[in-house]
């Protein structure tokens, strides 16, 4: 029911846009996070948007340089990120849950998407 599109190999310091869209349901009334994991590490929350798409959260490494924002025409969501750095290798996740709070914990998340790879070479 989510789809994320968008990854792909990239030199540190360029862009990627990441989408993700839902099928089957609307998402309209849910907050969407994007996650990634590494290799050998744990997931980790990047980014989260609100069902309004007016509040934010960001991890500190990410701040200032990836924007998440979503258009509910299109029931998609994305995850603009520049200035990127080979820390910033890894595949991403989109999630949704309807609990209508920011919220880093993967498991508070009701449906996900399947990853899509980010490499970022130097």
């Amino acid at each position: 029911q989510l789809q994320a599109s968008g990854g792909g190999l990239v030199q540190a310091g360029g862009s990627l846009r990441l989408s993700c869209a839902a099928s089957g349901r609307t998402f309209s009334s849910y907050f969407v996070g994007w996650f990634r994991q590494a290799p050998g590490q744990e997931r980790e929350c990047v980014a989260s948007i609100s069902v309004g798409g007016d509040t934010y959260y960001y991890a500190d490494s990410v701040k200032g340089r990836f924007t998440a924002s979503r258009d509910h025409a299109k029931n998609t969501v994305y995850l603009q990120m520049n200035s990127l750095k080979p820390e910033d290798t890894a595949v991403y996740y989109c999630a949704a849950h309807p609990r209508g709070h920011h919220t880093a914990r993967s498991y508070e998340y009701n449906y996900w998407g399947q990853g899509t790879e980010v490499t970022v070479s130097s």
